[in-house]
């Protein structure tokens, strides 16, 4: 994916969103989280696993938007407390930018 070390993360999408147990789709992706030892209070460590692990790894590319071209990752995450789920996430690279975005992640494998 092109750019990935500037690739942004928005807190709102983390915090409020993959890791809220109130969200109406997020309290599902919270609760596999929630096995991994995530939690909404400490939401950044998430971001940074999601760079640590995916970021890192190659990306397919997932299609063109009238907003930008989309990009997948699939790999592991190791939570903080050792145990280790597959992963997908997706990013967008919007029209004339360069910094990829990040849009979701969910599971697609067992734990570990």
């Amino acid at each position: 994916m092109p750019n990935h070390e500037n690739a942004y993360i928005e807190a709102a999408k983390i915090r409020d969103y993959v890791l809220s147990s109130s969200h109406q789709v997020g309290r599902f992706k919270a609760a596999v989280f929630k096995v991994l030892g995530y939690s909404q209070d400490e939401w950044e460590r998430l971001a940074e696993d999601i760079r640590l692990y995916h970021l890192n790894m190659d990306a397919e590319p997932a299609g063109d938007t009238r907003y930008g071209r989309k990009y997948s990752i699939v790999g592991e995450i190791k939570g903080p407390n050792g145990k280790t789920m597959l992963f997908k996430s997706l990013w967008i690279v919007l029209a004339g930018d360069d910094v990829p975005r990040f849009i979701t992640i969910y599971p697609v494998g067992g734990d570990r």
